[in-house]
């Protein structure tokens, strides 16, 4: 089978900057300093002066951003943290990794965010934070959250993975609550040459303390002041994204212009029962992923419409098909079949379309009118019945 548009495609923006990355490369290789060297700190203090905060740490990966991170805000035995249980799986890993009880809720059907008033249900007096996903490139909403850790006395950490840049009631992904984890894993709208992440935060405490647990808690060389680990973002890798940092603002830009036309070229087949997710930042809204709902009133399953894409050469992707509380690795925390309704229809009727920047205008209609072609064709075989 041959692919005509993948659902994601690195070269392009990788061809465009081949030069500028080379030599970006080629000075670390030169300096040497390939731990916690200059690029490094050049990308913490220019990614978190980005992103509307004060301090970065970067991190090997998104997951240790998230573990690390909520160690670094003393998150940790007794706590209980809510998140959503529709989130990718390092959400509660890194809960897990870091101590705390995870206490899942579920999500907003529109938007698959996650449901504040469900999170209001589940506080209790052992209730330390609220981890808000910003799913797809959409924050949740930060004037509700910070009404709500007011109400509830929580702190708030951001799972912002998905979402850099994102902007949402006059706030960035990873200024509103104590501190925010990243990811920076290829595909990501930032993403490096492998894994990657960072911690931002206001908090100059939670900063030292994050600077000091990423490197096996040493507050100075072979002075080990807490049990830390050994997770730090490669100066190649710093080199790679502070390259990229600029670009950003317009390859978001690009996804969100590919989003509005999905969402044009969609329209008509909203009454077949495809229906997007509601967009409910404007322009804040930097899409990672382009994902639409398969509802109970269209005539074929997700699986089958994913099939035909796939048999004309067109990839998709599920984000996610088991929600964090089915998945057979946690069955210990004592969640069942039916406890968040609106996660698992999710997990069951979403479909991911191919986003990314440089994806052309005609390839948004050829997998729309592919799509298209699917339903009607699947609708005359049912009159002919």
């Amino acid at each position: 089978m041959t692919i005509r548009i993948p659902f994601v495609d690195l070269k392009i923006q990788h061809q465009s900057m081949k030069t500028q990355l080379q030599q970006a490369m080629q000075a670390v290789f030169e300096k040497g300093d390939f731990i916690l060297g200059q690029a490094l700190k050049e990308f913490e203090t220019a990614f978190a002066a980005e992103s509307g905060t004060k301090y970065g740490i970067g991190v090997a990966s998104g997951t240790d951003a998230i573990a690390l991170g909520l160690q670094a805000c003393n998150i940790g035995a007794g706590d209980e943290v809510i998140l959503p249980a529709n989130t990718f799986v390092a959400t509660l890993i890194g809960v897990l990794r870091a101590g705390a009880k995870p206490v899942f809720v579920d999500c907003d059907p529109k938007t698959a965010l996650i449901d504040l008033e469900a999170a209001a249900r589940a506080i209790t007096p052992h209730t330390k934070a609220i981890i808000p996903v910003h799913l797809y490139g959409q924050m949740v909403s930060p004037q509700q959250l910070l009404d709500f850790a007011d109400r509830y006395k929580v702190l708030i950490f951001e799972d912002a993975a998905q979402a850099h840049l994102a902007e949402r009631d006059g706030y960035r992904a990873g200024s509103v609550g104590i501190a925010a984890a990243f990811s920076f894993y290829p595909s990501k709208n930032l993403g490096a040459f492998g894994d990657g992440g960072i911690l931002l935060t206001k908090d100059a405490d939670v900063a030292q303390k994050m600077t000091r647990l990423r490197n096996y808690g040493a507050s100075s060389k072979y002075y080990h002041t807490e049990a830390g680990t050994n997770s730090r973002l490669d100066t190649m890798q710093a080199a790679v994204l502070l390259e990229k940092l600029p670009y950003l603002p317009n390859w978001n830009s690009d996804r969100l212009n590919i989003a509005q036309q999905y969402d044009a070229e969609l329209a008509p087949l909203n009454r077949l029962g495809i229906i997007p997710m509601q967009n409910q930042s404007g322009t804040g809204h930097v899409y990672h992923l382009y994902v639409i709902k398969i509802d109970d009133s269209c005539v074929l399953e997700r699986q089958q419409i994913q099939e035909q894409l796939t048999a004309a050469g067109i990839q998709t992707g599920i984000h996610y098909p088991i929600p964090c509380h089915l998945q057979p690795a946690f069955t210990d925390l004592g969640y069942q079949v039916g406890d968040f309704p609106q996660a698992e229809k999710q997990a069951k009727q979403i479909l991911s379309l191919p986003m990314y920047p440089g994806l052309s205008h005609s390839q948004v209609k050829e997998v729309v009118a592919a799509l298209a072609s699917i339903l009607s064709g699947e609708q005359q075989q049912l009159l002919c019945i």
